[in-house]
């Protein structure tokens, strides 16, 4: 068990809560996901009407984005936290 899964273990509130420097392909993969949030934010710019749910369903693909991302920089650390 490395450093920060055993600081997970201990709490899982910190992992959630502490900045995690990009390690290996971590910033690839974060590209890959925002590119992916971004394409269908674009999609659904085009084809949906504007107002409240156009910018609703916007935010959630952008908040899907920053989750995912989230994610891969804990190393999921934190999944056992619901």
């Amino acid at each position: 068990m490395d450093e920060e899964q055993a600081t997970a273990a201990a709490d899982p509130i910190d992992v959630l809560f502490t900045y995690h420097a990009p390690e290996g392909d971590q910033p690839r993969r974060y590209v890959e996901i925002r590119e992916a949030g971004k394409e269908l934010a674009r999609k659904i710019h085009e084809l949906c009407e504007s107002g409240p749910d156009r910018t609703a369903a916007i935010r959630k693909v952008r908040e899907a984005v920053m989750t995912a991302n989230a994610s891969i920089a804990t190393k999921n650390a934190a999944a056992h936290y619901r």
